[in-house]
């Protein structure tokens, strides 16, 4: 390689990110501007990012997103309200107060343009029932917490709003939608991205009440009532869905596609693992450091390097008091479970430059990060313990800060494998 491995590996992460750009990537499923009144709506990470792209081939629209503080951009006709992600606040609930006035009222000649991406569960917020805001922060801070993987926070998001799991379609009807999505979750799941906001969803509140009490998340008397009563979610035959059209237009596949592609250009061998991964962090890094060894060791001399790619979302279940994310813990776990094995360096980042709770993208590891840590003072088991992933790498100066990347296909990670030096003798 001409380059360092380190390089190669954030330049991968790059082209990851570049595809899943909707200025790269929405105007080839937008459809001609509809006549009569367009109404532009949507929520998430990417969503501005998306409504810019949208005004630069429709021209200045009318209409609403909300996305992520930091996250806003330019747009000449769309209103681009900020609020707090992953735990909402006031200014979400505002902004979704007039995004549903925004609706009310529109006929079946209008036309809706729905831009929903990852964060629009906590973007979106209109709790049902008296559940209040302060009560709903507090469930969503402690389903983070449990290790749930998205599809069953989701699941239990939306028969606890007024506009997920098909409300904000519904407040639509009769004006015909069409939603485009960008992907951050495993399977791709429309109804999951962002909690299924212009999604029917079958699911039924019983089954969301035992998903709480499997994680043993207590929750108040307001939100029992809500799931004890009927459903706030729409059905998948509800009428005032049948207007709606939802088209996924960036899925992780794509990136990881992307990245192979630009590996294999490079001279590399390249191998996806799969772009829907699951599980606790540590876990799977555990794995995936067997698979590393294990391919290091099948390597002949002189072969070209292997990158092993892959993506998904993992989970943390948290019981320490550190500063952690899942791709940060994955990148620790690996670290850890690989013992500082010649040859092997990795990335895992998230793709929205957001890993958990901190400003951070993910980080990078090398054979050389066990001794730095000791070099620094940094102890890589007390880390995970206390799940300070991000603690540990900062201290290294290994983190990978990206700003907001306004765009969301969830995690990705690669493992970069050389062959072994064997010694001259």
């Amino acid at each position: 390689m001409t380059e360092t491995p380190e390089a190669l590996l954030r330049r991968l992460f790059d082209r990851a990110v570049a595809v899943a750009d909707p200025m790269q990537s929405l105007a080839a499923v937008l459809p001609p501007r509809p006549a009569g009144r367009v109404v532009v709506i949507g929520a998430g990470k990417a969503s501005a990012r998306m409504a810019e792209a949208v005004e630069a081939a429709w021209g200045p629209c009318e209409g609403l997103v909300i996305t992520r503080y930091g996250y806003g951009r330019p747009c000449k006709g769309v209103e681009i309200a900020l609020a707090a992600h992953p735990v909402p606040d006031t200014a979400g609930v505002e902004a979704t107060a007039r995004m549903l006035d925004l609706l009310s009222g529109l006929g079946e000649d209008d036309f809706v343009l729905a831009l929903i991406s990852g964060g629009a569960s906590s973007l979106l917020v209109a709790p049902a029932g008296d559940i209040t805001l302060a009560e709903k922060q507090a469930l969503n801070q402690a389903l983070l917490a449990s290790g749930a993987p998205i599809g069953r926070m989701n699941a239990v998001r939306k028969h606890l709003s007024r506009v997920k799991g098909g409300g904000l379609a519904a407040a639509a009807y009769p004006a015909r939608m069409l939603a485009l999505m960008i992907s951050d979750v495993p399977g791709d799941d429309p109804g999951t991205i962002g909690s299924g906001p212009t999604v029917g969803e079958a699911g039924k509140a019983e089954a969301a009440a035992a998903l709480l009490a499997q994680y043993g998340i207590d929750v108040p008397p307001s939100v029992r009532a809500v799931l004890n009563g009927a459903s706030h979610a729409i059905a998948p035959d509800d009428a005032r869905l049948g207007r709606t059209q939802n088209l996924i237009f960036a899925a992780p596949s794509q990136s990881l596609a992307a990245a192979a592609d630009l590996a294999r250009g490079a001279g590399m061998t390249a191998r996806v693992l799969g772009d829907a991964i699951e599980g606790e962090a540590r876990d799977i890094a555990t794995d995936h450091a067997r698979l590393a060894l294990k391919a290091q060791a099948e390597m002949q001399q002189g072969a070209a390097p292997l990158v092993l790619l892959s993506g998904g979302e993992l989970t943390v279940t948290r019981r320490g008091d550190g500063i952690g994310g899942p791709n940060a813990e994955y990148a620790l776990a690996l670290a850890v479970a690989l013992d500082a094995a010649p040859g092997i360096h990795a990335i895992a980042c998230d793709t929205d430059g957001v890993d958990g709770a901190a400003e951070v993208a993910g980080a990078l590891i090398g054979p050389d990060t066990l001794s730095h840590a000791a070099r620094c003072g940094a102890d890589p088991g007390a880390a995970l313990a206390r799940n300070d992933a991000h603690g540990f790498f900062g201290t290294l100066g290994a983190q990978v800060v990206t700003g907001p990347t306004l765009t969301n296909v969830n995690d990705f990670r690669v493992i970069l494998i050389q062959p072994r030096v064997e010694p001259e003798s």
